[in-house]
């Protein structure tokens, strides 16, 4: 028999047992790991709670608290420094549960004795002795274990969590939540709670900065530490699912009622390309559907879903279709009217078919050409047409349009019932061929006002 002196006194007075189980757990989970041996066991024998890995079992040089290289070297793990196993021997003992280690090296026991050389202090000693039994792994034996610290303890794991992974990134996974609360996980140890976040997420790329966050105890983890690899999780997410239920929750951004991800513009913007990529919808704000209500409710016509998001993440779509190929362009309503303008079928009439009366007001055009000084020259050609798009803003189909990119104008088959209404609209038009302007500018109603002015002067 050895007694090796683990240099403890009493530390970490604020852990309970299920802290203790925790890190023997983590040890036989980072050993499973390295060794690729089979599933660790945790069961009740008796009044003795077992906790067995089938690894290369325990020796007394692992009680010796240094940087484990083979640890530091392999991603994945949770242990690094060798602290945790003396720690959870040193709540074991303050919380006076029995341990028994077996291994095919050692048995090993805690006692507290007088340290060699120092018969006044007394330090917590591991008793490593011959093995009595040649087994596979490590067991550790722990009696007057209560059953709750057991359960508490393998909470503290995704292994033994009910939350079920979503989707996996080279930064962490994002895993559907179990309960109400979000549950932050590095390398599959729970180290903070979020109560209003909307996935549990498993951080495996940790940061220099969440390195540092990372508390002897691994709890209440700050979210400063792990919210910069949260975001770059979402951001490296490609599935449906996740897009779904991250859109679904942007949906709720005006009843104030989404989850604290959905805060983030970069992970909005994002979530909103990935449902792109799998359904067919139209963003919406909330004023565009005050301002164009039948315009939304055409818009959600023909398999297509409506989502309303904030306006600022409307403002950061658009900024990002200006730049971007036309397969990549995420669909807003500005997009929509786009889509549709370019899709929409005219139903051209030939004059030949025009009835004699439609023929007699639209052979008046040459008229009206004298009458404002000639053909404008960026006028190609005029055309009559069964269909018009519907105005943006009124939803009525137009009576005229000025297609800039084909120099043409477009007007109504039906205004064609009178004088009054042709000539009206095919005025109008031509001002916004000449003046280059858009409805409500001032160069626009400057050239309408021109034309008014010039024909009212032929009456006098």
């Amino acid at each position: 028999m050895k007694q090796f002196d683990l240099n403890i006194d009493k530390i970490l007075e604020n852990w309970e047992c299920k802290h203790a189980v925790r890190e023997i757990i983590a040890n036989s989970l980072d050993e499973q790991a390295i060794t690729g041996c089979r599933d660790l066991e945790i069961y009740k024998n008796g009044q003795q709670w077992v906790i067995r890995d089938y690894g290369r079992g325990l020796k007394y040089e692992h009680l010796v608290q240094k940087e484990n290289s083979e640890k530091l070297n392999t991603n994945g793990l949770i242990g690094k420094f060798g602290i945790g196993l003396k720690d959870a021997l040193a709540t074991f003992d303050r919380h006076r549960i029995g341990v028994k280690i077996f291994s095919k090296h050692a048995d090993i026991s805690i006692k507290r004795l007088p340290k060699n050389g120092f018969y006044d202090l007394t330090t917590l000693h591991a008793i490593i002795e011959t093995p009595s039994r040649s087994i596979e792994g490590t067991e550790f034996h722990l009696t007057g274990l209560e059953d709750r610290e057991v359960l508490a303890a393998k909470t503290m794991f995704l292994k033994f969590s009910n939350e079920r992974i979503i989707e996996k990134t080279k930064y962490g996974d994002v895993i559907e939540k179990s309960s109400n609360v979000g549950n932050i996980y590095i390398n599959g140890v729970l180290v903070a709670q979020e109560q209003n976040f909307l996935f549990s997420y498993n951080i495996t790329s940790i940061d220099s900065v969440l390195r540092k966050s990372i508390n002897r105890e691994r709890t209440n983890v700050g979210r400063t530490a792990y919210a910069s690899t949260v975001r770059r999780i979402l951001l490296n997410c490609e599935s449906e699912i996740v897009g779904k239920r991250l859109s679904d929750d942007l949906g709720m951004f005006s009843y104030g009622k989404n989850h604290d991800e959905l805060k983030w513009i970069d992970v909005q913007e994002h979530a909103a390309k990935i449902l792109a990529k799998y359904k067919k919808v139209v963003f919406v704000t909330s004023d565009e559907i005050q301002k164009n209500t039948d315009l939304v409710r055409e818009a959600s016509t023909n398999d297509r879903q409506v989502v309303v998001i904030p306006e600022n993440l409307s403002k950061k779509i658009e900024e990002n279709n200006t730049n971007s190929a036309v397969g990549n362009k995420v669909t807003t309503l500005t997009q929509f009217v786009h889509q549709r303008s370019e899709n929409f079928e005219y139903r051209f009439i030939n004059p030949s078919e025009l009835t004699v009366a439609e023929k007699n007001i639209y052979d008046l055009i040459p008229s009206i050409y004298n009458l404002i000084g000639g053909k404008p020259l960026q006028v190609h050609s005029i055309f009559i047409s069964e269909t018009m798009q519907k105005d943006t803003t009124t939803f009525d189909s137009c009576l005229g349009l000025w297609d800039r990119a084909h120099n043409r104008i477009i007007i109504k088959r039906e205004t064609l019932k009178n004088k009054e209404s042709f000539l009206g609209v095919l005025l109008h038009e031509l001002a916004h061929a000449i003046s280059g302007c858009t409805d409500s500018t001032r160069g626009f109603e400057n050239e309408l006002t021109k034309m008014l002015g010039t024909l009212s002067s032929l009456l006098t």
